[in-house]
Parts: C-alpha cells; structure tokens; sequence
C-alpha cells in the first residue's frame, strides 16, 4: 500500500509519460493484461487510456488490471489513468547507476488507516465478549437461583 506523498510523487512522474497501454472496445482482455504485466515489469509506471468505444470506465479498467497483475492504481483522470508495480528488473537497474534502492516500509507505517480499523474493531470485539460473558454468568446465576427456589419449594 502506497502513501498519499509515494502516490503525488508517482503522478509527478507520470505527467510526463506517453499513453503506452489503450483498452479498446473489447474491454480489459487476456491481452491488454500480458500487455500491462510486460509494461509493468519493464517500466514500473504505467499511463493508460480507455477509448471512447469502450464499455468501461476508467476507474473501473484500472481496477481489473491492479487486481489481475498486482498493481497498485495512483491516479485516473478523464480517460486516462495511471498504475504502478514495484519491479526487480527496475530495481536492478537503479542499483547499477547508483539510484536510491527501494525500501520496503515498515509494517506499522504501511497502512495507517487500516491499523486504526484494525484497533477499533479489536477493541469492540474485546467490548462485545466482556459483555456478552456478563450477560452469560448472570444467566447462570439466575438459572441456578430458580433451581433452590424450586427445591425450597418442593422441600416445603
């Protein structure tokens, strides 16, 4: 998961691309999926458009390939729309010419959105099973309270 600041720096870098990859009538096929895989592998950063002819959104193309090849969608503007991949082959080069190497995130820091989710769903489970175990012991409580009632009565 990329950060809003990795993502404006990725759509600086693609304002000056050319449109490499276009989805045509037919939709996102078998084809313009090999075909944005091969880009991704050879370039990282892709920049697509979706034909007037074609049945789809933009949004919704970029979808299905960010979904079909692992890509990550960064930015999708009138019928154009831009995705990206981290690349070995890429990487590879950088390290050849002495660019910065890519460095994975660490977890806490990948997603911090989804770790306050991930805390607030954890603390009303926590909330939920503290309640439902006082619910559970007061109907043992009250279960076994009307059994002596009974047996009082039965003994009387």
């Amino acid at each position: 998961m990329l950060t809003s600041k990795q993502r404006a720096e990725f759509r600086a870098q693609a304002n000056s691309l050319d449109t490499t990859l276009m989805v045509g009538k037919d939709g996102v096929t078998q084809a313009v999926i090999e075909e944005a895989d091969r880009l991704l592998t050879a370039r990282e950063l892709v920049k697509g458009k979706v034909l007037e002819t074609a049945l789809m959104t933009p949004r919704e193309v970029s979808d299905a390939i960010c979904e079909a090849t692992g890509a990550e969608g960064i930015s999708c503007v009138g019928s154009k729309f831009v995705i990206w991949r981290f690349s070995e082959k890429c990487q590879a080069e950088r390290n050849e010419t002495g660019r910065a190497k890519h460095k994975e995130l660490p977890k806490s820091k990948q997603d911090p959105v989804g770790k306050g989710i991930r805390a607030r769903r954890q603390a009303a489970r926590a909330a939920r099973e503290q309640r439902n175990q006082y619910f559970r012991e007061q109907a043992i409580e009250k279960a076994i309270e009307q059994s002596r009632e009974k047996q009082q009565r039965g003994k009387g």
